[in-house]
């Protein structure tokens, strides 16, 4: 096997993001950041917890064109039932490709074996 014909090994990432869009330019350039790796063939899930999930209601001025751009990358969007339930926000406001999950399923994937994990 030569170099060109190695498989190219993928690392799969959880980033997570707690920061709404209304709080600066990072939580787009974070976003940004999982869309590139998701670009580049890694398996990513970026976590939207606390006021990020604003980031993922559909037709509200938080609804981030990084998160589709993610999407369309192959990236998942995950979305914290407990922030959301803080916040008021039901899950049919959400964007169609966000999931909505709890912190059992997002802390399982913490501990998986081989994923990085990144807290913003």
């Amino acid at each position: 096997m030569t170099r060109e014909d190695a498989p190219v090994r993928t690392t799969p990432h959880l980033l997570i993001e707690s920061r709404g869009p209304w709080a600066g330019a990072s939580c787009g350039a974070f976003v940004r950041d999982a869309r590139t790796l998701a670009g580049s063939g890694h398996p990513v899930q970026l976590v939207l917890v606390q006021d990020a999930v604003t980031a993922a209601v559909r037709g509200s001025a938080e609804d981030s064109a990084e998160v589709r751009a993610l999407v369309e990358a192959g990236g998942e969007v995950w979305v914290d039932d407990f922030s959301l339930a803080q916040r008021g926000l039901a899950a049919d406001r959400l964007i169609p490709e966000a999931r909505v999950v709890g912190m059992p399923e997002v802390s399982a994937r913490v501990l998986a074996p081989g994923v990085r994990v990144v807290w913003h």
